[in-house]
């Protein structure tokens, strides 16, 4: 079976990165904490890190350098200016990018989404401030579109994932979000408890993000950033209704049928892609 490697980033305020180094070990990967100072020499001669020897890269969630000049402004410059050519020779072999929350933001500044037509470098999204104008730590139901081209969420129609983010609300011309619709790049919403999108309606919509969106890929689903933290679902433990859940099922005699949570089918789908496809 080949072995696929993930490079999941830390450093300068960057936390979730244990969390995602166990949940893309659950899922069969072979992860490596790097530290982005490590990451950016990958290009000088003797570095012990190059970005090549990985098949997927992780920026995770957490507050980098504080968000002082804007969720994901200071990593994503920091990237796009030392080994900018480097992620695009990394995207270019086939290999797989996600950032959660304040990965996600990084890479809408980046320019790495939306990706239209393989455009890497233009700058068409926001990630703002909540229109509550507070941080919002909560657990969400998502929807994804089913007809998405998105590696990473294959086979997922609805899952429950946590949010807990200041500047998480989706914001870009219309225009703009008519493509990502049409093009199913617009991979997940939020939604109400049936299911349904939210239609903007608080608290199932956390931030205001326009249309619902919680999170997108590029064209060649092989870059995908969303605000929700599948990480921080790792196992049924991690639900805040995991107690009740637990006691339903013992009084109809059953136990817990899968210990799994379902932010790993996520991260599983991405080991799979590296391993039939490259």
């Amino acid at each position: 079976m080949r072995m696929v490697k993930a490079l999941v980033l830390t450093g300068y305020g960057l936390n979730c990165d244990y969390e995602t180094d166990f949940s893309l070990k659950v899922a069969g990967a072979d992860t490596e904490r790097v530290h982005i100072n490590e990451l950016i020499l990958c290009g000088e001669e003797g570095a012990r890190v190059r970005l090549d020897n990985y098949h997927i890269l992780v920026l995770g969630g957490g507050f980098s350098w504080a968000d002082d000049h804007g969720a994901g402004v200071v990593m994503a410059a920091r990237l796009r200016y030392n080994i900018g050519e480097e992620i695009e020779e990394f995207i270019g072999k086939g290999k797989l990018i996600i950032g959660i929350c304040n990965g996600f933001q990084a890479l809408v500044n980046l320019g790495l989404l939306p990706g239209f037509d393989g455009d890497y470098r233009s700058r068409e999204i926001a990630l703002t401030y909540n229109d509550s104008g507070n941080f919002v730590d909560t657990w969400v139901k998502l929807k994804t579109v089913a007809d998405t081209v998105c590696i990473f969420t294959k086979g997922i129609s609805t899952l429950e994932l946590p949010v807990r983010h200041g500047e998480g609300k989706f914001y870009a011309k219309k225009e703009v979000i008519d493509r990502l619709i049409e093009k199913n790049q617009a991979v997940i919403q939020y939604a109400d408890r049936d299911g349904n999108p939210a239609q903007g309606r608080w608290p199932f919509n956390p931030n205001g993000s326009l249309y619902d969106i919680a999170g997108i890929c590029d064209s060649t689903g092989r870059i995908f950033g969303l605000m929700p933290h599948p990480e921080a679902y790792n196992h049924y433990t991690n639900h805040p209704d995991r107690v009740t859940k637990r006691e339903e099922l013992a009084r109809m005699g059953k136990g817990i049928e899968r210990e799994e949570g379902e932010g790993i089918t996520i991260f599983r789908n991405a080991v799979q892609y590296i391993r039939e496809n490259l």
